[in-house]
């Protein structure tokens, strides 16, 4: 490690910034930072303090061995180090937490496994497991993701009679997601609305919304986070219990938090004063999604006794890269300011190509891969970043004309493939029983008829008497208007109970619940014609499902679970997936390769109303 990056390592106690050029060794620094707490706990210089009279005392008695070493003496001397799960490293994606964890392991072994280290989304639901009855929620609550958050807020409009041509469904969301990241409720919402119709129209689609939620015993994204931070503000035992559990908190790509993840960090840190977080202004690029960059701009305003270190020589990229970047982002007027520089070589001329148009943009691509390829060159080396996930048409096009084997990251998801969302509902129900909007997509899959007008009525119902769909639906011989479709009601609730006593079987394993929904409901029969080149697709989907939730449960052991198994999977993003070894060109948004880096680059729609976009052009 060079002099800075020790310097980060060993500055142990009280806030840190660490300012981590690309490329500059950042994670590195994270794991030897977390290494050297763990062996050595505060045995550094930046510890020294003097000692009360009591203390030395209480010292002289030690060394004479006439009494054990008092708690205060113990923390001076670091005779005990920290221990793993005293150490709470938030990361951007759960792909960098593994592999923190895994460098962890490979440094210290088992006891690396024991660092609570994961994303804001996985800490935060983590700790909702442990306290969500304080907010109203059970400790099996399901996490909804896009899709989910999107049927559900559809369902609200209609029920309001909110024309989507007016409001779009997306639009909506939007607003609700910017207000849980500003830590807005709906009640706030709509108190701060004024004379603005459409402020009016959203406040109460993100009321009826979340309370839709909370019957569901769900949570979105947002509200993983905001539910974490109203827990740790209205509970004290809860806030005290993680601020006591946790003496040193390192947050990674700092500048892309927004104003909750701020103020969770903030709470958590409150007693210790023990954090440490790493970043870029350079690199703050998620302001779309709520994130604020002011976060670390002010980070020694927040806490005046903070120390900065730069990491500003990088190892990643040639000179020449380095003097490109740094001549772009210097007219950036809102940054901290560094200079990235390398001792690599300076390293080939960027080049540049200019095109007719798309089509003879990615012909020139694909011609650069085959070439290449022709050289000794692996598809692998070759990444295609663009702005809009739409640009990648084209390039497909040449590819599969060409033969070029490629990967969009970004795409189609394993986990958004028809039948697989199907069996996650399953298995989402047989978890949370409450969660309407997953019943609604498997009470049919496969068909029963039970039409749209009985789950509605029985919605109603529900409503009525404070109770859940499934269970009206599992008592609908009792409810005159569900009389008529009751035994299809009730066919469909016993089955879905026996996959939940089977659920609670402490002898039975994930595996073997999946392996009977599939074989009880009779949902690959229900796919149609087994010889056909689709059904064939979808069943090896279904196979490949099995093997994962097999492989979940060798890799959690004996702390393996459903709810557990459903977290991951709502929580897990296309990036994590990422398989470096697969020989295939990449292609995938700026967004997405943050962090990532390749031999071969090529950055497509260098032109105005591309990149930059429109919206760049007049606001720069």
């Amino acid at each position: 490690m060079n002099k800075q990056q020790q310097k980060a390592v060993f500055s142990v106690n009280g806030p840190l910034l660490v300012l981590a050029g690309a490329g500059s060794g950042k994670t590195t620094v994270l794991v030897n930072r977390i290494a050297n707490i763990i062996r050595f706990g505060n045995a550094y210089a930046d510890t020294s303090a003097n000692l009360s009279e009591a203390d030395q005392q209480a010292m002289r008695a030690y060394l004479q061995e006439e009494t054990p070493i008092p708690e205060k003496v113990r923390e001076h001397l670091a005779v005990l180090p920290c221990a793993p799960w005293q150490i709470l490293a938030i990361t951007f994606t759960n792909k960098a937490a593994g592999e923190l964890k895994q460098r962890l392991t490979d440094m210290l072994g088992n006891a690396g496994k024991d660092v609570w280290a994961g994303t804001f989304h996985s800490t935060c639901a983590r700790m909702l497991r442990k306290y969500g009855e304080q907010l109203g929620y059970s400790n099996h609550f399901t996490i909804y993701d896009s899709d989910d958050s999107r049927r559900l807020m559809k369902n609200c409009l209609r029920d309001l009679k909110i024309d989507e041509k007016v409001l779009a469904c997306k639009s909506v969301l939007g607003e609700i997601s910017h207000a849980k990241d500003s830590l807005i409720s709906p009640e706030e919402y709509l108190q701060n609305v004024g004379n603005d119709n459409r402020a009016a129209t959203i406040g109460k689609a993100y009321q009826l919304y979340q309370n839709r939620m909370k019957a569901a015993d769900a949570m979105d994204f947002d509200d993983l986070i905001a539910n974490a931070v109203k827990l740790l503000r209205q509970n004290s035992s809860a806030l005290s219990y993680y601020q006591r559990k946790f003496h040193y908190i390192m947050v990674d790509e700092y500048q892309d938090t927004n104003h909750a993840q701020y103020i969770l960090v903030k709470l958590l840190a409150q007693r210790s004063k023990n954090l440490c977080v790493v970043g870029d202004d350079d690199q703050s690029i998620y302001k779309f999604r709520g994130a604020t960059i002011e976060n670390i701009l002010s980070f020694e305003k927040t806490f005046p006794d903070a120390k900065v270190i730069r990491l500003e020589q990088n190892y990643r990229s040639t000179q020449t890269i380095l003097n490109a970047a740094n001549a772009v982002i210097s007219h950036n007027t809102e940054r901290k300011g560094k200079t990235l520089w390398t001792e690599n070589p300076v390293g080939r001329k960027i080049q540049t190509h200019t095109a007719l148009n798309e089509q003879d943009e990615a012909d020139y691509i694909g011609k650069q891969i085959l070439e290449g390829v022709e050289k000794g060159r692996k598809f692998s080396d070759y990444a295609i970043l663009y702005r809009m996930n739409t640009q990648s048409s084209a390039l497909e096009r040449n590819f599969v004309k060409s033969g070029i084997p490629y990967r969009i990251i970004g795409g189609l998801r394993f986990y958004e493939r028809k039948e697989i969302r199907d069996m996650i509902a399953y298995l989402s129900v047989i978890n949370n029983p409450s969660d309407e909007i997953r019943l609604r997509r498997i009470i049919n899959q496969p068909k029963r008829s039970i039409g749209d007008k009985t789950l509605s009525v029985a919605s109603d119902l529900a409503s009525q008497i404070g109770k859940s769909v499934f269970y009206v639906i599992s008592h609908a011989d009792e409810f005159e208007p569900l009389k008529r479709t009751a035994p299809k009601l009730l066919q469909f609730a016993k089955i879905m109970q026996g996959f939940m006593v089977l659920n609670e079987e402490k002898n039975s394993s994930l595996k073997e619940l999946y392996d009977e929904i599939l074989s009880q409901t009779g949902y690959i029969a229900s796919l149609g014609n087994p010889e056909s080149d689709e059904v064939k697709d979808r069943v090896a989907n279904l196979t490949q499902l099995g093997t994962n939730i097999q492989q979940y449960e060798e890799e959690s052991g004996e702390e393996s679970s459903l709810d557990g198994f459903l977290e991951e999977v709502s929580l897990m993003t296309d990036i994590d997936n990422y398989d470096s070894q697969a020989d295939t060109v990449v292609m995938m948004t700026m967004h997405s390769a943050k962090g990532l880096e390749f031999p071969v680059i090529f950055l497509p729609g260098f032109e105005d109303g591309v990149f930059p976009g429109v919206q760049a052009i007049y606001n720069p």
